[in-house]
């Protein structure tokens, strides 16, 4: 396996993602080929690390892609690079709500087999960081406490005291980021960082600063030791054809009459909602959208005015409408051209947001008979879920397991099918199937569901079947 590291903390705030992020680009720019991937279901901090290493930053989420698929996803992801660097979520030990260490970063550690260096926010300690180090090494044995990195030093004085203390502890001291530097400008909103493409230029020259803080800070040197004693450990490659092949055990995406191969000369057309409203999405799902015979194509609601040529299905991923909502209220050309699309829809969150009919009184596509408004109140954390009806990604009783984050809320008119009903954590109806239509808040990460796209490319190709029934007759 790759070498690898993963960059953890005790909690949220305390500077893994600059240290990550930050390693990233200073080993990229010393000619090293990085592979990024991060812990968890955060789709915003993967678009950094794509722009600190030039390769699409990756997603390892045990919960909703299984623990047994986190090391050949991992493998599937690294593959050809000479390091890899893992972004852990929240603290160490903090997993999926009432489930122990499930998906947390401990948990992918171990099944990476990969040291952990600990970034710890020295700013208001200096001896107790001893202990504190101490618990985080021996809470677990399982997990390998490789080093530490100091973050918000105060001063040199500050730095010599906490190295003194940690000396003889038996996790080595890596580097240490003072304090006075500033902040590295990483905005951001109620979600978290304001995505990459919202602010490219912008975004670029944080992640250059974020190098150069770990540069100046870091022995990258005692970083890539770390990384490249990672113990050897073989096994399967995540390839998105066998998981597209194998999806059958899930469930048969395929209804009666839906032909094997596609029409001769033309592979179904999924566009894909892009641009900077429509940020959100794993690495995965054009791959395995390609392996089930689709050509990805994308699509910007803010800019472009027509759906492209030939389009046979859609997906309308997260990201942040309410943001953008009078520019997408203003495209009345694509929203036109959205409403009278005759082919499977598939919305998650923001997709969800855009096809009703109002987004904080702004005319969205209408294709649902709902309003959408911003709140206050976060809704989040994992979900189980069962399919209440037959639609474009499930079948009627297809299990998934997802996400839920946002702070918006959808009030549907009357009549509507619910797409899922929640299992877990609690039990409730969720999203919309309207025909044609699915629409969720659910994000659902689809190397964990493979029968997903399968299931979507096999409705166009049935679709595209009729047609030529249609004409032949």
């Amino acid at each position: 396996m790759t070498p690898r590291v993963v960059i953890a903390a005790p909690g949220s705030g305390s500077g893994k993602t600059t240290v990550a992020t930050g390693l990233m680009a200073a080993f990229t720019e010393a000619g090293l080929r990085v592979s990024a991937h991060k812990v968890g279901p955060d789709y915003i901090d993967p678009g950094y690390h794509a722009l600190a290493t030039g390769r699409p930053g990756r997603n390892l989420d045990a919960w909703m892609c299984g623990p047994d698929r986190v090391a050949p996803l991992f493998r599937h992801g690294a593959a050809g690079a000479d390091l890899a660097v893992v972004e852990g979520v929240m603290g160490l030990f903090d997993g999926a709500s009432g489930m122990g260490e499930t998906a947390s970063t401990a948990h992918v550690a171990k099944l990476l087999r990969a040291p952990v260096v600990l970034v710890v926010d020295a700013s208001a300690q200096s001896r107790s960081i001893a202990a504190l180090v101490h618990g985080f090494a021996s809470w677990d044995t399982g997990v390998r406490l490789a080093g530490v990195i100091l973050n918000k030093v105060g001063s040199p004085r500050h730095e010599s005291l906490l190295r003194e203390a940690l000396d003889g502890g038996g996790v080595p001291v890596l580097g240490a980021l003072p304090r006075e530097d500033g902040p590295v400008r990483t905005p951001s909103r109620h979600l978290g960082l304001v995505p990459v493409a919202e602010r490219r230029a912008e975004a670029l020259e944080s992640v250059r600063a974020m190098a150069e803080r770990v540069r100046r800070g870091v022995d990258l040197s005692a970083v890539l030791a770390v990384a490249r004693a990672a113990p050897a450990a073989g096994g399967p490659v995540w390839c998105p054809a066998e998981a597209v092949a194998g999806a059958e055990r899930e469930w048969d995406p395929a209804a009666p009459g839906v032909p094997s191969q596609d029409p001769p000369g033309r592979a179904p057309v999924v566009a894909v909602a892009s641009g900077a409203a429509f940020t959100f999405g794993y690495a995965e799902h054009p791959e395995l959208l390609e392996a089930a015979g689709a050509r990805v194509v994308t699509f910007d609601p803010l800019r472009d005015e027509a759906l492209p040529t030939d389009a046979e299905a859609l997906v309308i991923g997260g990201g942040f409408p309410e943001v953008y909502a009078p520019e997408l209220a203003a495209n009345e050309p694509l929203r036109r051209a959205v409403a009278a699309f005759d082919g499977p829809v598939v919305a998650e969150c923001a997709g969800l947001l855009y096809l009703c009919r109002s987004l904080d009184g702004a005319r969205m596509c209408g294709v649902l008979p709902a309003e959408a408004r911003m709140t206050r109140r976060l809704t989040l954390g994992y979900r189980e879920a069962v399919a209440l009806t037959d639609n474009p990604l499930a079948p009627a009783g297809g299990r998934v397991r997802g996400h839920e984050f946002h702070r918006t809320v959808v009030e549907p008119g009357a009549g509507e099918a619910p797409a899922w009903g929640f299992t877990h954590p609690e039990r409730r109806a969720e999203g919309f199937v309207r025909g044609r239509v699915h629409a969720s808040y659910l994000h659902v990460h689809w190397a964990g569901a493979p029968g997903v796209p399968r299931r979507l490319v096999a409705g166009c190709r049935q679709r595209a079947a009729a047609r030529v029934r249609n004409g032949a007759s």
